[in-house]
């Protein structure tokens, strides 16, 4: 991989650099806003440079922190696809003016990433096209994650979202585009159209997703989504304890492969102590992460199918999860919201017997899965509900910043594991699963496939598993045995502080990743080194693959609703956190 000009940016940059908050090895510059976009347009369009995704944008309110060059941050994390380069760049917006020029039309997950941050900080994206709540109900008051903000405050919602304000700009849209190619549709033609609601109820939607759509006949003319179903307050809850106390908030992101979310939060809190955990520790996280990868899978086409009327593989693909569950029970004591990770180790080593239990498991998954794409591979009925259903180009999904399996059924080969090599997985050999089409059915079969490469990196994992302690020997970051608790006052000392006031993290900022089954999950941190978490943003991948929804399905079929959802393995756990 080619290093970073870091000149190059600088020159590009130019005057409007104020300040180098590089650290941890990320690349972070904070910059006037008012030639941020100039920046960020150069930054994608620089030939050498090539950021051409728009990761995450999310807000900050720096307002107790001592290096704050104004209140507000906009944060904008870069990728470069084809070089495998990560750059931050940090906009200062102040209070008196809290006022960003809106990217939204440089890169489409700037849409709703940016009414996320005026829904949660106040900050206004001068420009962008519909600029309004998106977590919190429209009659909420306020914006939570300021700094001032009462977390005990609850707030009433007295009245349903109409949602009519979105379809008025859908409709000025759809006359624009009429208007260019010489037509126009009448207002009676409009008005002739039915609206019905889809969810939150409704079996499609599995009891947190709203979809109000347009009807013409059987073809959905516009789709408006409504989230925010489900939030739950993860970020500001998170700044509440210490930070090993934000591991169960983890797990419940996406419930379905909660070891794996695990992870992730605990590496990125590594990252920003300096820690380097145990190869043991690498190799256990790799083999539940994909375990995790491997239910997550099983979960969505199993879901996905059944919501197109096959039953029969949903009872195949489960008894598959319901397998890895009686393992993962046995391990970490809890089915689904498992909470194993800790910062520096796990919260146990595995018990004895693991390893067989875990051999026969896979031997056994095979055959399942086998089955089930027997059934439905090349089932005539299953491919018209999916093939071209939901179709998306590569370039469309990296605008959007899409990310893992749905990514990589658009034909981009884009696997963290891969590319960034952490936990040893350069050292495995696995394939990067890509599919040529970006449809329903492409993404389905790129989990079916994705599942045989997971247990192929199990059985080398398990090959090479080394021995030795799960945990850092440093005694700051881990609980000590209890036996010594018991027995000698600076264990018992050592336990109490660790209890009492958290993992010692000290003061710094960084981002950093994880392959989870629905791509990147992201975490930038902020920490003031008092023993809680200032900062904890969650980059959600889903967040972003849902964004595209109301395109995938506009020209489609009512039918063709389910078929699509389901292939974007849609958790609102983490979608809307």
């Amino acid at each position: 991989m080619p290093t970073l000009d870091l000149e190059r940016v600088r020159a590009l940059i130019g005057d409007d650099l104020l300040a180098d908050r590089s650290s941890h090895g990320d690349t972070a510059y904070v910059v006037r806003r008012e030639g941020a976009k100039r920046i960020l347009r150069g930054l994608r369009d620089d030939p050498e440079l090539q950021f051409d995704m728009l990761i995450d944008l999310a807000g900050t309110d720096r307002l107790e922190l001592h290096d704050r060059i104004e209140r507000f941050e906009i944060v904008y994390q870069m990728y470069s696809l084809w070089n495998g380069w990560r750059l931050r760049v940090l906009v200062p917006v102040p209070e008196s003016d809290p006022t960003v020029d809106s990217v939204h039309d440089l890169w489409r997950a700037a849409n709703w990433a940016e009414r996320e941050a005026w829904d949660m900080f106040g900050v206004r994206f001068a420009g962008h096209p519909n600029l309004k709540r998106i977590l919190c109900h429209h009659e909420f008051v306020g914006h939570p994650l300021r700094k001032d903000y009462d977390r005990t405050r609850g707030q009433w919602c007295s009245v349903t979202e109409t949602l009519e304000d979105e379809l008025e700009l859908a409709h000025a849209e759809e006359r624009r585009r009429f208007r260019e190619a010489g037509q126009d549709p009448s207002d009676s033609e409009i008005a002739e159209r039915m609206l019905v609601n889809i969810g939150p109820s409704h079996p499609v939607a599995h009891g947190t997703l709203r979809v109000l759509v347009e009807l013409e006949g059987e073809t959905i003319k516009h789709a408006i989504p409504e989230i925010g179903y489900l939030h739950r307050g993860f970020e500001k809850s998170a700044e509440k304890g210490t930070w090993n106390n934000v591991v169960p908030y983890a797990s419940r992101l996406n419930y379905v492969s909660a070891l794996a979310n695990d992870v992730a939060y605990v590496k990125a809190v590594e990252k920003l102590c300096g820690i380097e955990v145990p190869d043991r520790c690498k190799f256990i996280r790799v083999i539940v992460a994909e375990l995790s990868r491997i239910m997550d899978h099983c979960v969505c086409n199993a879901a996905n199918i059944v919501d197109v009327g096959a039953l029969t593989n949903f009872w195949y693909l489960f008894t598959v999860r319901e397998k890895i569950y009686t393992v993962i029970e046995k391990l970490t004591g809890i089915r689904l919201t498992t909470a194993y990770a800790r910062v520096g180790g796990l919260a146990a080593d595995l018990y004895e017997g693991f390893e067989d239990e875990v051999r026969a498991l896979l031997r056994e998954i095979v055959p399942y899965v086998q089955d089930v794409l027997k059934l439905v591979k090349r089932n005539r009925i299953f491919m018209e509900r999916t093939v071209g259903a939901g179709k998306i180009s590569a370039a469309d999904a990296l605008s959007s910043g899409w990310t893992g399996p749905c990514l990589r059924a658009c034909g981009v080969p884009l696997d963290a594991r891969k590319r960034d090599g952490y936990y040893f997985y350069d050292e495995f050999d696995f394939d990067v699963v890509v599919g040529e089409n970006g449809d329903s059915f492409d993404r389905i079969m790129v989990r079916f496939e994705e599942i045989f490469q997971s247990i192929r990196i199990i059985e080398q994992a398990l090959d090479k598993l080394p021995g030795g302690p799960v945990n850092t020997p440093d005694n700051r970051f881990i609980l000590p045995p209890k036996q010594e608790v018991y027995r000698d006052i600076e264990p018992l000392m050592n336990h109490f502080m660790l209890v009492m006031f958290g993992v010692p993290v000290p003061p710094g900022e960084t981002y950093d990743s994880f392959e989870v089954p629905n791509g990147e999950l992201g975490f930038h941190l902020i920490s003031d080194g008092r023993g809680r978490p200032y900062r904890v943003r969650v980059r959600p991948p889903c967040f972003y693959i849902y964004s595209e929804y109301p395109h995938l399905i506009q020209g489609a079929m009512v039918a063709d609703m389910a078929a699509v959802l389901g292939s974007l393995n849609v958790v609102a756990g983490e979608l809307d956190r």
